[in-house]
């Protein structure tokens, strides 16, 4: 008989107002020739060396992991788009005068932050044209170390003449640098170039050197406050050569950085002041520190630490998508306060690598949310053209005034660089960094499936055996995964399935027969151990059910699996030339705006009924979804006009608060009620996605 476990997680079943989820460590564990156990680590991919502790899973090589269907289609829109060619659309900052290319000009964090999207999506897509354009800034990092271990642009001699859109910044500044270190894994993540590890030990030997008098925060701020990606890599490099003075490098570096444990744990966000001083970026990329020294604590609080603060997050500055309002910083969960493009995409990578260290479900549900609501509805279909800010209630994109902190530039609008450029060059890096975390490599030698998504995985098995899965599957949309199992000849090793937090029940089949009915255990990685042949399949379904989840105001938020809904608003798109007296937008942009109604409420005995009709449109299968053409699932529900409810400051007014008032057309309550139709929020650009309810 096949031996059939679970390795059980904790998880929230939604991400509305919400508790603390506990984290529950989830041990792997074999015996030994002596009975005794002991803690495994994968035979054929980079685990943990100790003392760090292991890490539940393990990244595969890049290129190993395919995306098929849409995914890989966004893949090519970027190649196409912004990322294949910033830098002729970008040349002044990302051109051949930049300082990581030896030039004169920005020796800053921009040319890195485009690498990062740059370099895993050339070699997933295995594109020599996107390799050689990555290959002359890696190139230029790997022959120009000093002999100290200093690498990047040098420090000039005498500052230069000031050039109008170029943000030089200091340029021994060790925030860059951790940028361009994450550029630089990756390289190696899929050429094994052995150059990577000794320049990373040389300059990990500097920082040891010279951190004690520059600390992190010396020659500015992001560099205390984004030490958790610094503090990544040096661990990142001691699982690969276990030179023990990372070890003590790693333990200044987390003293040095800002305490995000002490930020996140104990309720203490929720106590701070309803608008603190906390940078949107910096929160999304201190994520992880915590959980990244978790590593070498072993102590669990630092994990618990993370989860309080997500819960507070979501509480006091939460979004149905699994954002929070930060339009520069923390600025409450009124629905049209902005979120910033780089914190989706830096939300994505923590969650990704806190997923990856921990095995805990939780992060990898947040991941999908975010990924599959917040991320493709904030660049253009074509990949063309970005957002600074989104609304969560997004009603008309203009170049107008707004509630923001920072409230500049154009900055609801789509263009290449309204608002500030640090999106243009940091947005490249969500998709390609999804498709690596879609599969690892597990402890014992087998594969885990987190993220689901047509695609394609090989790796390395069991005794050795190279094998592929091919994964089928119409997720987010469809509730139904399908694996085909190719091998060369039989091999017994361990296949994880994720089962998400909102899935009440599950179901699996193992060649057209059941295996084993998944019920009441969301959240939870479920373990399909056994010998496999070439030709297997495994069917996972996982039920999505509608559900209602409650925000500012008691506002709802419909949801089904991992998706958000919204109204469904018709768009006009309107292009506008840059402005001569702002320098900084440069190129054409777009507004948006209607001439449908927004306004409605859903009523009260749709919210509390549950009453939403969905339908799902087969023939849209294989397309690229994320627009109101194309996008394969829509539901309809019933819902009233708010008459009293209008634009204020060119966003949606004040959020009317549910359940206290009798709405209607013409205040009449017993007015009658509209069908309308909700999409997937993705797919959308005008939405409102956080409903007043009505009588």
């Amino acid at each position: 008989m096949d031996r059939k476990k679970f390795i059980q997680h904790i998880a929230g079943s939604s991400f509305g107002l919400m508790t603390s989820v506990p984290f529950v460590p989830a041990k792997k564990v074999r015996k030994n020739a002596g009975g005794r156990t002991r803690e495994k680590s994968n035979d054929y991919y980079m685990s943990a060396r100790a003392p760090l502790k292991s890490q539940h899973y393990t990244a595969l090589p890049i290129g190993n992991i395919q995306p098929r269907g849409w995914l890989l289609e966004q893949l090519r829109k970027q190649k196409k788009g912004l990322t294949g060619n910033l830098d002729s659309l970008y040349s002044e900052v990302v051109g051949p005068n930049n300082g990581w290319l030896g030039g004169g000009g920005d020796g800053w964090e921009r040319g890195p932050y485009w690498l990062d999207g740059l370099v895993p999506l050339a070699y997933i897509l295995d594109d020599q044209d996107l390799k050689d354009k990555a290959q002359q800034w890696i190139e230029w990092s790997l022959n120009n170390q000093l002999e100290d271990g200093y690498f990047g642009p040098e420090p000039f001699e005498e500052p230069p003449e000031p050039v109008r859109g170029v943000q030089r910044g200091n340029r021994r500044d060790w925030w860059p640098k951790m940028v361009m270190l994450k550029v630089l894994k990756q390289y190696y993540m899929a050429t094994s170039d052995e150059r990577v590890l000794d320049l990373m030990t040389r300059y990990f030997r500097y920082q040891l050197d010279h951190l004690p008098e520059r600390p992190l925060g010396h020659w500015s701020f992001w560099g205390n406050r984004r030490g958790g990606d610094n503090l990544m890599m040096v661990y990142w490099l001691y699982n690969h050569t276990g030179d023990r003075f990372l070890l003590e490098l790693g333990d200044l570096i987390h003293k040095q950085t800002f305490d995000w444990t002490g930020i996140f744990g104990k309720g203490k966000m929720a106590r701070l002041n309803p608008v603190p001083r906390l940078h949107t970026v910096n929160i999304a990329m201190g994520l992880k520190e915590p959980v990244i020294y978790y590593q070498r604590t072993h102590n669990v609080d630092d994990i618990r630490a993370v989860k309080d603060g997500l819960a507070d997050l979501g509480n006091i500055h939460g979004f149905v998508t699994g954002l929070y309002g930060a339009d520069e910083n923390l600025h409450g969960n009124n629905p049209t306060q902005g979120t910033e493009f780089c914190t989706v995409v830096e939300m994505m990578y923590s969650f990704e690598q806190m997923t990856r260290i921990t095995g805990d479900t939780y992060f990898a549900d947040y991941l999908e949310k975010v990924a599959f609501n917040a991320l493709p509805t904030q660049h253009d279909e074509e990949y063309e053209r970005r957002q600074y800010f989104q609304q969560t209630n997004q009603v008309q994109i203009s170049d107008h005034s707004r509630n923001f902190f920072n409230d500049a530039n154009a900055q609801l609008c789509y263009g290449v660089l309204n608002g500030y450029p640090c999106c243009t060059t940091n947005m490249h890096q969500g998709w390609p960094k999804l498709v690596q975390n879609l599969w690892y490599a597990t402890s014992d030698n087998g594969l885990a499936a987190m993220i689901y998504s047509s695609s394609k995985v090989s790796a390395k098995v069991g005794g050795g055996t190279e094998i592929t899965i091919i994964e089928e599957t119409d997720y987010p949309f469809d509730d139904t995964v399908k694996f085909n199992i190719k091998s060369p000849e039989p091999v017994s090793f361990p296949l994880e399935l994720r089962i998400p937090g909102w899935a009440s029940e599950a179901s699996i089949r193992v060649n057209g027969r059941d295996w084993k009915q998944v019920e009441q255990n969301s959240g939870q990685m479920v373990v399909v151990d056994r010998k496999w042949s070439d030709g297997d399949t495994v069917s996972l379904e996982m039920p999505m059910e509608v559900q209602v989840s409650r925000w500012v105001e008691n506002s709802a938020g419909v949801e089904r699996g991992p998706l958000v809904f919204a109204l469904k608003i018709g768009e006009t798109w309107e292009q506008k030339q840059p402005p001569e007296e702002n320098w900084r937008i440069q190129h054409p942009y777009y507004e948006v705006y209607t001439a449908d109604p927004w306004n409605y409420g859903l009523t009260k005995k749709t919210v509390e009924n549950r009453d939403f009709k969905v339908v799902y449109d087969d023939k849209q299968k294989g397309n690229y979804p994320w627009n109101l053409n194309n996008v394969p699932l829509k539901m309809t529900a019933k819902a009233k006009k708010i008459d009293e409810w209008k634009l204020y400051d060119h966003s949606a007014g004040p959020l009317p608060v549910s359940g206290q008032h009798r709405y209607g057309q013409g205040n009449n309550s017993d007015a009658e009620a509209e069908e309308v139709v909700l999409v997937p929020y993705g797919a959308t650009t005008l939405r409102i996605s956080q409903f007043p309810v009505v009588s």
